[in-house]
């Protein structure tokens, strides 16, 4: 009968046990990365029956994307992940990192607890040891409440503005990518601003102290880009009569932007890789190779996952790129910071001029917000520019933000000379309109000389040629051997 009662209450105290951790694990929430579907879907179920809250991701990337991983209690990650390593997650956050490992990779596990990982737990485990890791974790690394600071709401740098969830999201996500040494992928449209959110992430990072080099690829003729990059030796080719530093290596200790990055030949990508994958580079000509220190950040508007299936960007260079990915929301898909942004514009505007501060009327600020700005924050930088230097009054008319849908390129186009178009325009769209001036004038006119004229920046007449299809004319110049 004693041994029956003792059975009892070794029972009881069992489920007490129980009840105890249930109790501690409400409102807890779990991040659980790991690629195995199999293994994360059962460790999910796992904690959920212990009360958990749990969310789940298959690589550092997307638990980056998609959730914020200050507001978990535990990550539990797999140590080997597609991409970035399960460490690469404790550079990122303050939330305490459990890393899964084998057997085999034990020593591997113990390094991980050298960067910061606060335990380790070996492949395979017995469900109630993870259980009690966890349970330890939450219990020696309690959530502190968060108190909402200056830092959390202001943006980054001097200069960004924006208040809208999206761009809220977007600064969070610039402060924790600022802090480690992944190389960064900022994705946009054209005009949204990515040299901006570049140079955030280098102010915010331990390189922020020297210069940021900012590379823009689409404009530097594709037989000079390696060169430019990484440099060359005297009589490396026809020209070379001395020799020089590339970009690369000025960017030692320091980050290299590189915008527009889907335009570099394949050879110049293959040197790119072998800069990320050995941290050293080599001249053009020369055999030796020398080691470098270079935070890589850079930018496109293009798809280059399709640039990859059509055979023009290597598949090996985008995987190494894509490691941590900002996407810069479209100016129409924020809100209320449209006229905030343009408030911010027009004051800069206005002491860079040395005009008297200058406001919106009533009907001018509803035109700007009702506009979608398809050349988003450089459309409206322009514009704004052009209605300061053209107004006389004290007020920004809304005419000159009366443009309907398509109409607010074609007024970038107002400089234009009119003895210098040759033909009627009346009735051509905008594409027929910009593609007849390029063609009537790009034999006696240079690059610079036509976007002058168009009242473009270079970029943009070469972002608008690849829009409508108008290719550069090539001029006869030596082989570059």
């Amino acid at each position: 009968m004693t041994h029956k009662f003792v059975k009892i209450v070794e029972t009881e105290k069992f489920k007490e046990e129980i009840l105890k951790i249930k109790k501690m694990a409400e409102n807890k929430q779990v991040l659980v990365v790991e690629d195995e579907e199999v293994i994360r879907n059962s460790l999910e179920r796992l904690m959920e029956r212990h009360n958990y809250k749990v969310a789940g991701a298959s690589s550092v990337k997307e638990s980056l994307e998609k959730y914020n991983l200050d507001d978990f209690d535990v990550i539990i990650s797999d140590l080997r992940l597609p991409g970035a390593p399960g460490t690469d997650l404790i550079k990122v956050t303050k939330t305490p990192v459990l890393i899964m490992t084998s057997y085999s990779s034990i020593r591997s596990a113990i390094d991980s607890m050298r960067m910061g990982a606060v335990d380790y737990i070996a492949k395979p485990f017995e469900h109630q040891e993870m259980i009690d890791a966890v349970e330890q974790v939450i219990q020696a690394h309690p959530k502190e409440t968060q108190i909402l600071t200056r830092e959390d709401t202001e943006p980054p740098v001097h200069g960004m503005v924006g208040s809208c969830p999206q761009m809220m999201e977007m600064f969070r996500r610039i402060r924790k990518v600022a802090q480690t040494n992944a190389t960064v992928l900022i994705n946009g449209e054209s005009g949204t601003g990515k040299e901006l959110v570049a140079k955030a992430i280098h102010k915010l990072s331990g390189r922020g102290d020297y210069e940021m080099v900012s590379v823009n690829c689409a404009a530097i003729p594709e037989s000079l880009i390696e060169s430019e990059l990484f440099g060359h030796d005297k009589g490396a080719f026809v020209g070379a009569t001395s020799t020089r530093t590339g970009l690369v290596e000025t960017a030692n200790g320091s980050t290299l932007f590189l915008d527009e990055i889907g335009e570099l030949s394949l050879e110049a990508q293959a040197r790119l890789l072998r800069v990320l994958q050995e941290s050293e580079i080599r001249k053009v000509g020369s055999v030796q190779s020398k080691k470098v220190d270079v935070r890589l950040v850079v930018a496109t508007h293009s798809d280059l996952k399709q640039r990859v299936a059509d055979g023009n960007f290597r598949e090996d260079l985008f995987y190494r790129i894509n490691v941590m990915t900002l996407l810069i929301p479209p100016l129409r898909d924020r809100g209320n910071d449209i006229l905030e942004l343009a408030d911010t514009i027009l004051h800069n505007t206005c002491e860079r001029l040395g005009k008297v501060s200058l406001r919106f009327s009533l009907n001018a600020s509803k035109t700007i917000a009702n506009y979608s700005w398809p050349g988003n924050v450089r459309e409206m930088e322009n514009s704004i520019e052009r209605a300061v230097v053209l107004t006389e009054g004290e007020e920004i008319s809304e005419e000159f933000f009366s443009f309907s849908e398509g109409e607010g390129e074609r007024a970038l186009f107002a400089s234009i000379e009119p003895e210098m178009i040759k033909s009627p325009t009346e009735g051509l769209s905008l594409e027929d309109y910009f593609r007849r001036f390029v063609l009537d004038h790009q034999e006696s006119l240079n690059e610079t000389q036509l976007a002058e004229k168009l009242g473009i920046s270079r970029k943009c007449l070469w972002e608008r040629r690849q829009k409508y299809g108008i290719p550069r004319k090539k001029k006869s110049a030596r082989k570059v051997v």
